[in-house]
């Protein structure tokens, strides 16, 4: 995956090439899910047998690793960005991966990234907090306090749209409302019939994503602010 095994001086050469292998699975698991994915079922669309992929993949765990790298697309750049408004679009931009190819919320989730597309996601990060006076220990929890929003906002994204049949988040409102008294659940009763839901029906776009990014990024501000010996 990092390009740094050396070729073999000796026995046949190798007609495949992990970045065949990923593209086969990721194409497998965007049509039938994880669960599709088998070294065999890779091995049948590449036309090649189970036995070849091991010369290029250990186990299927370390097929998942390389294709979750594989699948997402390169970082944005930059760019002399100010930190708040490039982190936006980094947040952003990992949510739509995730939503695109919705499997990845559920290969190997709690494993660090490990690919060397994944981590220029994290340098890209770091790149963008330089100057603001924080460690760099603090930029890394932020990233991934951002990449964990990212994740969350995917999963309720892709959740409420299949919730009740299919209804959506609207259709997940009005089973709330009928289920919901304000004996057991007072609050929770009470922001249902606010239409706290109602503004969800667009969930990947609307307003609630961004809400909930700038309460974590307005953290970061005052964190700034505070290493510069500000008042937030």
């Amino acid at each position: 995956m990092w390009g740094r095994e050396p070729a073999p001086r000796r026995g046949p050469r190798r007609g495949l090439s992990l970045a065949q292998i990923t593209a086969a699975a990721i194409e497998i698991a965007d049509a039938e899910g994880l669960g599709g994915v088998r070294m065999s079922s890779v091995a049948a669309r590449i036309g090649v047998s189970p036995m070849t992929l091991y010369g290029y993949v250990g186990s299927k765990d370390d097929l998942l690793t390389a294709m979750a790298d594989a699948a997402v697309p390169e970082p944005p750049e930059p760019g002399g960005a100010p930190w708040r408004e490039y982190l936006t679009t980094w947040t952003r931009a990992q949510r739509d991966a995730l939503l695109t190819h919705p499997w990845l919320l559920s290969a190997a989730p709690t494993v660090p990234p490990a690919g060397p597309r994944a981590l220029r996601w994290l340098d890209r990060a770091l790149a963008a907090l330089d100057g603001t006076g924080l460690d760099a220990g603090e930029g890394v929890t932020i990233a991934t306090a951002l990449s964990g929003y990212a994740r969350s906002s995917a999963t309720l994204a892709l959740g409420l749209d299949g919730a009740v049949g299919g209804a959506g988040p609207r259709g997940y409102a009005d089973v709330l409302a009928r289920v919901l008294d304000e004996h057991g659940h007072p609050a929770l009763h009470a922001a249902v019939h606010a239409g706290a839901f109602g503004r969800a029906e667009q969930w990947a776009e609307d307003a609630d994503f961004a809400f909930g990014l700038d309460l974590l990024l307005d953290g970061v501000h005052a964190l700034i602010t505070r290493r510069a010996g500000g008042t937030p």
